[in-house]
């Protein structure tokens, strides 16, 4: 049996002829940038997380630059995030000019770990910005209590994490700023790329879009210099079609995670801490183990797509060498680096394909699958 990690055409629906019309017919009117259809999808998407101010952007690395940019953060500025997330994360502060500065992940929840974070403020702090990994999300009331403490910014990374909440309350909407992206990897996906930004309120909200749009107030007025990075109108409507229907996509990841677990139970192999009080998403589901390199070829031998996120952690990546970070000094993000192994989770995977990479997992481990 073949298990693949994506299906974009599932997202889509059988009857698309709809949405074909009206992508036709933008085309044909040239509605490209900044309609009807922008709007709506902003709207919607606020109302879905329980926000008041949305902004499409045209990449989830994008969202990030110009949330920076706006609340004013350059050269000089350190901002806090953690040693284990994606490329984009830390390339998105060199981007404005900042310094990152990178703290150990915790080795259960694979996210921030937030003693490290409150001993990495110093005097040129200006933001933190957790990240929301894998679709779990980051307990934020002690990080906003510890910015607020001290004066800082929140920027949420939740570009893996759309829909995902902590009681209740949506991610991306704790920070000053909260971004996501669009990527078609991701729960919610575009047919190519995109982002999003949500504001905490109308003046961080109006900053954000400054540099979303040139820097303009008004057509040919600039007054600061912005970016050019808009969410096209196709795109938009894309979303638009797919936006209804993640909630059903994300319980049917919690319900494959949760079916993983059953069957995976009793192997030297573990799992991303679970809390009650959250919602994760599972954008990716990971297992931990010291065997990963030889699990992942096994797996993949029994054309198993299954991949690694990340194999080389950031700050030993040789875009970021001139940082002098040094191997050993995020010794958890290091490890997690070498154990963690995504196995294929989609919405619409079924529980014979789970059953399958359960039994090749149990296979590997001399064991028998569970359930």
């Amino acid at each position: 049996m073949k298990v693949a990690r994506y299906n974009y055409a599932h997202q889509l629906g059988t009857d698309i002829e709809p949405l074909v019309a009206d992508l036709r017919a933008m085309l044909v009117g040239g509605r490209y940038e900044l309609t009807a259809e922008v709007k709506q999808f902003e709207a919607e998407l606020a109302q879905f997380l329980g926000a008041r101010f949305v902004r499409g952007v045209n990449t989830g690395t994008d969202a990030l630059v110009v949330a920076l940019r706006a609340l004013g953060i350059g050269p000089g500025d350190e901002v806090i995030t953690q040693a284990n997330t994606f490329n984009a994360t830390v390339g998105a502060i060199t981007l404005v000019g900042a310094e990152p500065v990178l703290v150990d992940v915790d080795p259960e929840t694979f996210l921030i770990d937030k003693k490290q974070l409150s001993n990495a403020i110093g005097p040129r702090t200006r933001a933190l910005m957790p990240v929301h990994l894998y679709g779990k999300p980051t307990p934020m009331a002690e990080i906003v209590a510890l910015a607020e403490a001290h004066g800082l910014f929140v920027i949420e990374d939740a570009a893996q994490a759309i829909g995902a909440r902590i009681e209740g309350q949506s991610v991306a909407t704790f920070g000053h700023f909260g971004c996501f992206s669009f990527h078609p990897s991701k729960n919610l996906s575009a047919a190519g790329d995109g982002g999003a930004v949500v504001a905490r309120n109308a003046e961080l909200d109006e900053a954000l879009r400054r540099q979303r749009e040139l820097g303009q107030v008004g057509q040919n007025n600039h007054v600061v210099v912005g970016f050019n990075t808009k969410l096209d109108a196709l795109q938009a409507r894309i979303l638009s079609w797919k936006l209804p229907h993640l909630e059903r996509w994300n319980e049917h990841r919690r319900k494959a995670a949760g079916w993983y677990r059953e069957r995976l139970a009793g192997l030297p192999l573990s799992f991303q801490a679970r809390a009650e009080e959250e919602t994760h998403v599972y954008h990716l589901f990971q297992v931990r183990t010291r065997e990963r390199d030889a699990l992942l070829a096994h797996l993949r031998a029994r054309d198993i797509d299954v991949v690694i996120r990340y194999p080389t952690p950031i700050h030993l990546q040789p875009a970021f060498a001139a940082k002098g970070w040094k191997e050993g000094q995020f010794p958890v993000a290091e490890q997690l680096a070498r154990e963690l192994l995504c196995l294929p989770i989609r919405p619409d995977i079924g529980i014979d394909e789970i059953g399958y990479v359960a039994d090749c997992v149990c296979e590997f481990f001399g064991k028998t699958a569970r359930g």
